[in-house]
């Protein structure tokens, strides 16, 4: 049995934590949250998991779902112990310098560190592509104005009464995973399996003509050219988040414990 301890227990932690609930080969062990929230965290799953606000000593892997503050605060220590970890907070790595201190971190501490594709499918055909050579990357993310709402696009536009698509931010993939942290983690994983965060074009619209969150790519390069258009379902309790996020970190841990993995 491959133990782990969860970092985060907001929307998709509980899913997570639902999701893996008689898994023969995955316990969650740990569940670790802000210390104000452990009492209550502690009485919604029982005594048979621990929830502290802090990563034990005797963690060996490590699932980061609670937003891009955990990366510092329970990432970074955690890496630099040899834990072995996996984050869905890849919009945290637009911060200028962060994604050399998780590096080093891991590097001293000998682990390795996952970037999960989260909402996204492709990730690997970019990355793979890149080998060869890319010339541009583009990505546009729609999502219905109820998915934007508590960003900076309630400042652009009335979201309660908007009637066709609006884009509310086109720049690069650090500007996007800056000003809307919560809804452009795919901008950033994007950019970087690919160009990178300064080189990766990003438009964000709010469109009521859309229930769904739609991620539409663009690749071109040596490899010849790549298209992929997603529409996924917001996970029930967030809107801001695709339903898939989930089932990319449950793939990830199934590949943690499968014989054979793809």
């Amino acid at each position: 049995m491959r133990k782990l301890t969860l970092v985060g227990y907001g929307a998709i932690g509980r899913t997570l934590y639902t999701r893996l609930q008689g898994h023969t080969r995955l316990l969650v062990d740990t569940i670790v949250v802000s210390p104000r929230s452990v009492v209550a965290v502690q009485a919604k799953v029982g005594a048979g998991t621990r929830v502290c606000s802090a990563v034990p000593e005797d963690t060996y892997l490590l699932l980061e779902c609670a937003g891009h503050e955990a990366l510092l605060t329970h990432v970074l220590p955690a890496l630099e112990r040899g834990v072995e970890c996996a984050v869905l907070s890849v919009g945290a790595l637009s911060e200028p310098g962060l994604p050399e201190l998780l590096a080093d971190a891991a590097h001293r501490g000998g682990a390795q560190l996952h970037l999960l594709p989260g909402a996204i499918g492709g990730v690997d055909a970019i990355a793979a592509a890149k080998q060869a050579g890319l010339e541009s990357v583009t990505y546009t993310g729609r999502k219905p104005p109820q998915g934007w709402r508590g960003t900076p696009a309630q400042d652009l536009v009335n979201l309660d009464t908007l009637v066709a698509p609006f884009v509310i931010l086109e720049g690069s993939a650090r500007e996007a995973a800056r000003l809307y942290p919560k809804n452009a983690n795919v901008a950033a994983t994007v950019s970087l399996a690919g160009l990178g965060l300064d080189a990766t074009h990003v438009r964000l619209i709010a469109d009521p003509t859309v229930s769904d969150n739609i991620h539409e790519i663009d690749v071109r390069g040596a490899f010849g050219e790549m298209q992929i258009t997603m529409r996924g379902k917001p996970l029930a309790d967030n809107p801001k988040t695709s339903a898939l996020t989930v089932l990319s970190a449950l793939r990830f841990l199934e590949n943690r414990v499968a014989a054979v993995t793809i």
